[in-house]
């Protein structure tokens, strides 16, 4: 951890700050150093963690695998201290916690808006943005926020989340902050929301997301790397990052998935979380470096 004074040195440290000088969070926005958003060879790795706040706490069959926040933010630190580690995705409270920390000087930060579309809630599908908003985002000083946009053709709330969506894209695309859409076909399985991966369906979801706002200017695009992305990424003009895909899944075949789709011209790097921070051999640090070296 960074060891400047302003920043925190162990966990009870931070605590204690929270309760007794959160007017620091407000200080260490204004003074923290922040890069240009694209580094100079156009690519990004970045760094999700915003599962928590929609109470996806599971990981390769542990259903609290997340939970600890301690551990997690050791991960956190860890993987964005690696060469090549652009920035991070999360929610507010995750935000703060590694800024206090002195481990997002130097890095991209994007804000996590929708949370409110809990896993295995019977209103998911109703993702309304309770996280950061775009005010908050603009004011903290962040290179932009992320939505999930999942559309379910059978689910009135889905236009809900279409408008919310519509709307951020144009109020960061005015503020010129990167507005990060991770569109899906989706629909309900008995308690569960369930993505539709194929190509065809992938690719009609970007179609949708990429026309919302009244300026794509800013917007680029979370996808899933499936079967066919050539067809997909042929959809669109927008630059790209790649997400994680099954954290349970082989992470050889995962690995090999990725490369492929990193060839190809609008894909622009990863944004990854849960695959990452819980490796199957609970090595973060050598997880992190073979995603950097597919992304460079």
């Amino acid at each position: 951890m960074n060891r400047h004074p302003a920043f925190v040195h162990d966990y009870d440290e931070l605590t204690d700050v929270r309760a007794r000088e959160p007017e620091r969070i407000g200080e260490l926005f204004a003074a923290r150093t922040r890069r240009a958003r694209t580094p100079d060879d156009g690519r990004l790795m970045i760094i999700a963690c915003d599962h928590p706040a929609r109470g996806a706490i599971s990981v390769r069959g542990r259903p609290d695998a997340m939970s600890d926040r301690r551990d997690l933010l050791d991960r956190l630190t860890t993987a964005l201290a690696r060469p090549g580690v652009d920035g991070v995705l999360a929610t507010a409270d995750i935000v703060e916690d590694l800024l206090l920390l002195g481990a997002l000087e130097d890095k991209l930060v994007f804000a996590s808006l929708n949370r409110g579309g809990l896993a295995g809630s019977v209103f998911e599908m109703d993702d309304r943005f309770t996280a950061y908003d775009v005010r908050g985002a603009v004011d903290a000083g962040l290179d932009g926020a992320k939505m999930l946009l999942r559309i379910d053709l059978d689910d009135p709330s889905t236009v809900t989340t279409m408008e919310s969506c519509g709307r951020a894209v144009s109020e960061l695309a005015r503020a010129g902050r990167v507005a990060m859409i991770e569109p899906f076909i989706s629909r309900r399985v008995d308690r569960g929301v369930v993505n539709d991966l194929r190509a065809s369906e992938v690719a009609l979801s970007v179609h949708i997301a990429q026309g919302l706002g009244a300026s794509s200017a800013y917007t680029w695009l979370k996808l899933p790397v499936v079967d066919d992305m050539e067809s997909v990424m042929r959809a669109t003009t927008l630059p790209t990052l790649l997400l994680g895909g099954d954290p349970n899944g082989d992470p050889d075949a995962t690995y090999t998935q990725w490369q492929r789709a990193l060839t190809l011209p609008s894909v622009r790097g990863l944004m990854v979380g849960r695959t990452l921070l819980y490796p199957a051999d609970d090595d973060v640090t050598a997880a992190v470096d073979t995603a950097v070296s597919l992304v460079r």
